[in-house]
């Protein structure tokens, strides 16, 4: 941003630049208001129940209470038998033989102090045609409501800096409009922002708003400066005019967001993610200052900016413990399992956390390295928090390779070693929507996404064996590339389905490469399958909606049908097409069901 000096020219007497571009921020924190308002009806019914405030804020241990063991099991008709029969299964069908006695409500919530959760539709459930539109993928991992999104943004921009007013010939409006959205870049940049906290989204979810400011206040950046410089050099002041300090200072503002632009390139943030991190901290710090001893007139969206990044930090310093961890490879999944028992509560099923492994082995600077992974298992479990880190590129690699020599531990003779590790969140999740509300569940996960299924189908049988819970069909198809990836997580799969005596579970693996080491189908446990190719989507929640609609038929009106709740955490593209899915599904059948809403968690930076 450049000075207002005698020989630029004065904007338009006409508009207050000043005031203009605070309304435009008004404007975005009023529509940023009205997008809380939609969220507030679920917000609401979550928080209604106290538990909710104790879980997805801040990591902790505690003790945990001895309970008397559960009588065992859900019981499992046996396969019909004969030749004929067991050639007109398919592998959809071959493990369903259970009692349709799930359809009972849970005898635990008749009991005094077992309540069922509150559940308020989300507003893609109330207008799904409007809902289905705003889900059409534009590109892959960007839908047409986030276009939406950006367009509005973009036309209240350059409503500011066009209003009667040449950015070419008025450059001074060009730098009020970057100016204004300093703090908004700022917002969106962090982790605990107060934003998302209201709309009920993790910061990976606003992120792409994040860049797409940042983008426009380099622009708008740029622009101005450019102005000023074709301005100096015409009227012969370029020489004088760059020796002012608040000039030089301009500059070193201007580099840095352009060095911070240069290093956010996706080429160099997926293959330079340090190099990508650095320049951002370094930059950051570095911007503000340079831009309030530039423009002093400047200082309180310099002060706003700084006070949200040092509250940032703070909080997740609050957020951040240190603890000892395991670690052991699994060769089947070529990933690392990280076990931190003593850190057992505090988050909710689908958060992610992140990770530094503090050992010299992890490289001269890995160490120092924070990567986010979704946790494995829900809160209060005897094994506390488990993290599978799939070996994707160097860092994980070395992570990988310390757990692989590390042997036979002295102590309890388990493989793997003991490691301390930094772990800051829990962050992200479902927000306001609690998938134990709804009266069915379908979780579609691709490769390491197995993590977010396991977590959240664990935390729905644990309400279940509580009363707490309305979810009364459970399915789970994850695709993996090998058929061997399933043979280290059978026995945890096989005591899930075991556990789901209330609301049956039912686990669909699929691979799309042949393997030796695949575990023999006739070993499965029931409700457990292995099935060559790609699952068909479409036919599960077709299926599954017929079994809630049926459920729904033979229950009292008191209990209502509360929807199908599907989540989807895996490659962009599965999350692109399970949204296909689910705008296709006829809208009786989904008014049929209580409305069919998806939660997305996607891999990549």
């Amino acid at each position: 941003m450049e000075a207002a000096t005698q020989s630029a020219p004065s904007t338009s007497p006409a508009v207050n630049t000043f005031q203009l571009v605070f309304h435009i921020d008004v404007f975005l924190l009023a529509l940023a208001g009205v997008f809380a308002l939609f969220a507030l009806p679920r917000a609401v019914a979550r928080f209604s129940r106290a538990a909710e405030w104790r879980h997805g804020h801040i990591l902790r241990a505690i003790p945990l209470e001895r309970r008397a063991p559960k009588p065992p099991t859900r019981s499992v008709q046996p396969p019909p038998s004969g030749p004929s029969a067991a050639e007109n299964l398919t592998s959809d069908e071959s493990h369903t033989f259970h009692s349709e006695a799930h359809l009972i409500r849970h005898p635990a919530a008749k009991e005094e102090g077992w309540s069922l959760p509150p559940h308020v539709c989300a507003w893609s459930s109330r207008v799904p045609t409007f809902a289905n539109l705003l889900r059409y993928r534009l590109d892959e991992g960007f839908s047409l409501g986030q276009a939406l999104v950006l367009v509005i943004y973009s036309a209240a921009l350059v409503y500011a800096g066009f209003l009667k007013s040449n950015p070419f010939a008025d450059p001074l409006r060009t730098g009020f409009v970057a100016m204004s959205q300093i703090p908004v870049v700022y917002l969106l940049a962090t982790k605990n922002n107060i934003l998302g906290i209201f709309l009920g989204l993790g910061y990976e979810k606003l992120n792409y708003i994040h860049r797409f400011a940042g983008t426009l206040l380099v622009i708008a950046s740029n622009v101005h400066s450019l102005g000023y410089i074709y301005q100096w050099t015409i009227n012969h002041t370029f020489s004088k005019n760059i020796r002012m300090p608040a000039h030089i200072w301009a500059f070193v503002a201007l580099v840095s967001v352009d060095l911070i632009y240069l290093f956010s390139i996706p080429f160099l943030r997926r293959r330079a993610y340090n190099l990508f991190y650095c320049s951002h901290v370094v930059f950051f710090i570095l911007f503000l200052p340079a831009v309030h001893a530039h423009q002093p007139g400047v200082w309180p969206y310099v002060i706003a900016a700084a006070g949200i990044i040092s509250l940032d930090y703070l909080i997740r310093l609050m957020k951040t413990r240190v603890y000892n961890a395991r670690i052991r490879p699994i060769p089947d999944l070529i990933l690392t399992r990280i076990e931190v028992p003593q850190l057992n509560a505090g988050w909710r099923a689908g958060q992610h956390v992140r990770l530094r492994v503090l050992s010299s082995a992890m490289g001269w600077i890995g160490w120092a390295e924070s990567h986010p992974f979704t946790i494995a298992t829900a809160a209060k479990t005897p094994e506390g928090m488990v993290l599978l880190c799939k070996k994707t590129g160097g860092w994980t690699g070395r992570l990988y390779d310390m757990a692989k020599v590390a042997g036979y531990a002295s102590d309890e003779g388990a493989y793997g070693r003991t490691v301390q590790v930094m772990i800051e969140g829990p962050y992200g999740g479902p927000g306001h929507c609690v998938f134990a509300s709804y009266s069915a569940a379908i979780f579609i996960v691709g490769g390491s996404g197995i993590t977010f299924a396991l977590s959240a189908v664990q935390d729905i049988l644990q309400r279940d064996s509580e009363g707490a819970s309305r979810v009364k069909i459970i399915e789970v198809i994850w695709s993996v590339q090998q058929s061997a990836s399933l043979t280290p997580l059978v026995p945890q799969l096989a005591a899930l389905i075991q556990q789901s005596i209330y609301a049956p579970l039912k686990i669909s693996v699929h691979y799309t490469r042949a393997s030796d080491n695949s575990p023999g189908k006739d070993f499965l446990p029931p409700g457990l399958t292995l099935t060559a190719g790609r699952p068909k989507i479409a036919k599960v929640l077709d299926a599954v909606m017929s079994r809630v609609v049926s459920y729904g038929s033979n229950v009292k009106a008191s209990l209502d049908i509360t929807g199908v709740v599907v989540g989807v955490c895996g490659p962009t593209g599965l999350g692109d097409d399970v949204a296909q899915v689910i705008s296709q599904v006829d809208a009786g059948r989904r008014w049929a069901v209580g409305g069919i809403e998806m939660h997305e968690e996607v891999f990549g930076w």
